[in-house]
């Protein structure tokens, strides 16, 4: 039912930028919130944030606070992840996620779809 790709992904140096898009394909959007991940190899997935598509309500992880920020374009169907001052450690597969529950939470049982990724590769 829903449809999520993500781009924007690509290698950038430490201290570099990138905004990572995830465009997504649902016939009622703004019923969903929508969840950045990341996940690196041999490491767990981890949460960053998540933004309401209906009420553009957030809830940012700590990890991703102060450098990362998560918006939305209605008229899109998109939802962005601004990530500024990237960092070695930032090196991972990006994922947007959607659940149909509309919770702004980083839970990863609450999400029901999921993009195929991008990764994102930063250099020191």
């Amino acid at each position: 039912e829903v449809q999520l790709v993500e781009s924007g992904g690509g290698l950038v140096q430490a201290g570099g930028s990138l905004r990572l898009s995830c465009a997504a394909s649902a016939i009622n959007f703004d019923d969903y919130a929508i969840g950045w991940f990341r996940q690196a190899p041999g490491e767990e997935r981890e949460f960053l944030a998540a933004i309401s598509a209906s009420n553009g309500g957030t809830y940012i992880d700590d990890s991703a606070r102060g450098r990362f920020t998560i918006a939305k374009d209605d008229a899109k169907s998109t939802v962005y992840l601004q990530m500024d001052h990237l960092k070695p450690e930032d090196t991972a597969v990006y994922y947007c996620a959607a659940n149909v529950r509309n919770i702004v939470a980083g839970m990863e049982s609450l999400y029901d779809y999921w993009g195929q990724g991008t990764q994102v590769t930063v250099s020191s």
